[in-house]
């Protein structure tokens, strides 16, 4: 399934193509191992501020228009992502005009403009991004729950960086910040689809001109504490917004598969337990969901749900309940199996675009030592028993990994009593 062909170009950029039968369209995704984990408390936010900028203008397209129209006008797909990790930039398109897009993206990476009027423009446009988070509590219960595990740290802070960075970054700084982190050290191209030989040879000779460049490491992430933690951010809304999970695993552990099972039966379907439990059974929440998140360095699963401020400690009450159950009890195997085959129903599904393709290999060009194929991810999918089950559970569903996150008027203390196994 999906095999891939690994070539390191002249400057050692790593290019993986996934060739993939039958398809119509192909999909370019350059990823550079960068993000927010990369940054201090001067450059956070930049990251992300400079993903915005690689669409302002390039020497051959002078001006934001001029550039997404030649994007625009090749009738496909395109945007750009920043992480806590990597930050990556991707255009999907017909096959016929992949090599276009090649072209498009590395003159964005290669010689963008930085002008210093688009660059005051773009600050109010981050300074409504940031608001639009803030005044989604769906969306913000995230970054408190990162900040609540991560604390005061690079892992810990928004990816979107704060308002008074944004509105303080100078030209100086971006041209600095690319010089260190984007070159032949920290760029990762990859081709997904109908990618033909001239795909690959252009590929080769544009992205063969990135400089060698310093490239400045990650502080590594806060992944141990004593006791359970609870974090809130006050807004005058009716819900309560909580997100409770504990610490897990980072992205290549044996036992990261196991996790994502885990959160499936927990709150990764309709008829998962707590989408029962707290949903169905009584009427606490209309969203409520388990997700899994893993690092290079750490990892962890939590739950997140929006409830009636009135009935915070009750949901608390279900959630931590359930947790306790899973790790003391087999799940059924007729359970298991639901979850084994959602989760690779629905990662085949996401294979068969060749953007996700090209984000499942790029992902782990920056994130993992090795690849693992999605053949080999089905296959460690099936393998999970019962008992491997239960005996992660028991891992990960301690005192000492507990964290609590909260957006509402509900004060933290008042749960703390709560947070025990």
């Amino acid at each position: 399934m999906n095999k891939y062909k690994l070539k390191g170009l002249s400057n050692k950029i790593p290019l993986v193509v996934i060739p993939t039968k039958g398809a119509a369209t192909a999909t370019v995704l350059v990823i550079v191992k960068t993000g927010s984990k990369y940054e201090n408390r001067q450059t956070s936010g930049l990251s992300h501020f400079l993903e915005h900028m690689f669409f302002k203008g390039t020497k051959k397209h002078p001006t934001t228009l001029s550039l997404s129209s030649a994007l625009d006008i090749l009738g496909g797909e395109y945007n750009a992502f920043t992480s806590k990790e990597y930050t990556g930039f991707w255009v999907k398109v017909a096959s016929a005009k992949l090599g276009r897009a090649l072209e498009i993206v590395s003159d964005m990476l290669l010689a963008s403009r930085f002008e210093e009027a688009e660059i005051e423009r773009e600050r109010g446009v981050i300074i409504e991004e940031i608001n639009m988070y803030e005044d989604n509590p769906l969306m913000h219960i995230e970054d408190v729950f990162e900040s609540c595990l991560y604390g005061d740290s690079p892992a810990g802070w928004d990816t979107i960086g704060t308002k008074d960075n944004i509105l303080r970054f100078k030209r100086q700084d971006f041209l600095d910040y690319m010089s260190s982190q984007y070159g032949s050290r920290s760029i990762k191209l990859v081709l997904a689809g109908a990618v033909r030989d001239a795909d690959r040879r252009t590929a080769e000779k544009l992205f063969a001109g990135f400089p060698d460049n310093p490239w400045q490491a990650s502080a590594p992430t806060p992944d141990k504490q004593a006791t359970p933690q609870i974090k809130s951010a006050y807004k005058k809304i009716d819900q309560t917004n909580l997100s409770l999970g504990v610490r897990a695993y980072p992205v290549g552990h044996p036992e990261e598969i196991r996790v994502k099972l885990l959160s499936i039966i927990l709150g990764g379907s309709m008829s998962s337990r707590l989408f029962i439990n707290l949903r169905e059974r009584n009427g606490l929440a209309y969203y409520v969901r388990t997700l899994s998140e893993t690092y290079s360095d750490a990892g962890y699963l939590t739950t997140q749900a929006g409830v009636p401020r009135t009935k915070t400690a009750a949901a608390i009450k279900i959630i931590m309940d359930e947790y306790r159950l899973i790790s003391q009890t087999l799940i059924p195997d007729k359970e298991l199996k639901r979850a084994k085959d959602m989760l690779q129903g629905k990662s085949l599904l996401q294979l068969e675009a060749t953007d996700n393709l090209a984000n499942w290999y790029g992902r782990q060009l920056v994130m993992r030592r090795d690849i693992m194929t999605p053949g080999e991810f089905m296959h460690r999918i099936k393998s999970v028993t019962p008992a491997q089950l239960r005996l992660t559970a028991k891992k990960i569903f301690i005192d000492k990994g507990l964290n609590l996150a909260l957006i509402g008027r509900e004060k933290a203390d008042k749960f703390k009593s709560l947070l025990k196994f």
